[in-house]
């Protein structure tokens, strides 16, 4: 059962394409031109999401054009783009900024190899910039370089320790490679547990407001044994001062409801329950009360009550 996505490293990591790109002398041509450059990337990429939004409304009432066509006319603009960054590069191939903003309209197009060698570029010619070492992280990360992936990940956040994004990345990469994040930093399951958790403690303190964020925190406390209860319903309360509408709202209703019943007090979960009015949720909300309506029941012989199940399985990488 989930309200939100299950944690996974191709959908969980933080791409830089968040972080703005230093302009460091706004009178710089080369610096002038690579910002209107940026500015063009922006309004193209905001444009190929409106097509193809548009384009699947259409689809959806028995109208739109083929896929085929709609891919053509996204790479025809997209290559507009391409073109820009590479004549750019061209006159001023020692730009690490240049490198880093190609390395991540690459990204966004899929092509990952391509965009780590801009960003290895661009770490070689601006060691400092913090936002090149995050996203060979990024890329370290979903390709099985683990190891990479930590030290990047802690350059990142040395270099620029004010960026809540690169706090989340690697509390993500410590949680989801618990494994491999034991042997990298040579402490046991329960402090990787805890590495994460002060990570992504620190990533709200310099993002308080941050919905996605307080709730990749709280799920994390799903996969910790013996189960810390009154952390995970502190987690989820945080999460709901800041959820942005019922629907996010509901949401924590069920997570919270889900740990009162783990935690066996049933009367509690049900009334977060009674919450909880939106479709969305059916299906969820009338399988966390037949579980509650379970658990009331007196132990028999042939009663096994389980207690395993999450809300967002998230298997150790």
């Amino acid at each position: 059962m989930t309200t939100n996505q299950a944690l996974a490293s191709s959908n969980v990591i933080q791409q830089n394409i968040n972080i703005s790109i230093p302009i460091t002398n706004s009178n710089d041509t080369a610096e002038m031109e690579l910002k209107q450059l940026m500015a063009k990337d922006d309004a193209a990429q905001a444009e190929v999401t409106k097509w193809t939004q548009d384009n699947n409304a259409f689809a959806a009432q028995g109208a739109g054009e083929s896929k085929a066509e709609l891919n053509r006319r996204i790479m025809a603009r997209l290559n507009g783009i391409r073109t820009g960054y590479e004549d750019f590069l061209r006159r001023y191939p020692d730009s690490a900024g240049g490198h880093l903003a190609y390395g991540s309209f690459l990204n966004d197009i899929g092509e990952e190899e391509a965009a780590m060698r801009q960003n290895e570029k661009a770490s070689r010619l601006d060691p400092k910039n913090p936002a090149a070492w995050n996203n060979l992280a990024n890329y370290y990360c979903e390709n099985g370089l683990l190891t990479n992936a930590f030290t990047d990940y802690a350059k990142a956040i040395e270099l620029n320790p004010a960026e809540p994004v690169y706090y989340q990345n690697l509390a993500t990469v410590v949680y989801l490679y618990r494994k491999d994040a034991r042997d990298f930093y040579h402490i046991n399951e329960q402090q990787v547990f805890d590495k994460s958790l002060a990570l992504y403690r620190k990533a709200m303190q310099l993002d308080p407001g941050n919905f996605r964020l307080a709730t990749d925190c709280a799920d994390s406390y799903y996969e910790i044994r013996p189960l810390r209860t009154n952390e995970m319903l502190a987690a989820w309360s945080n999460a709901l001062q800041i959820a942005h509408d019922d629907i996010e709202r509901e949401g924590v209703y069920i997570h919270l409801a889900r740990i009162k019943m783990l935690a066996g007090r049933y009367a509690e979960a049900r009334a977060q329950l009674d919450a909880v009015t939106n479709s969305k949720y059916a299906d969820l909300k009338h399988s966390l009360e037949r579980s509650i309506t379970e658990r009331e029941k007196p132990p028999t012989n042939s009663t096994v009550v389980s207690t395993n199940t999450t809300l967002t399985p998230t298997p150790e990488k």
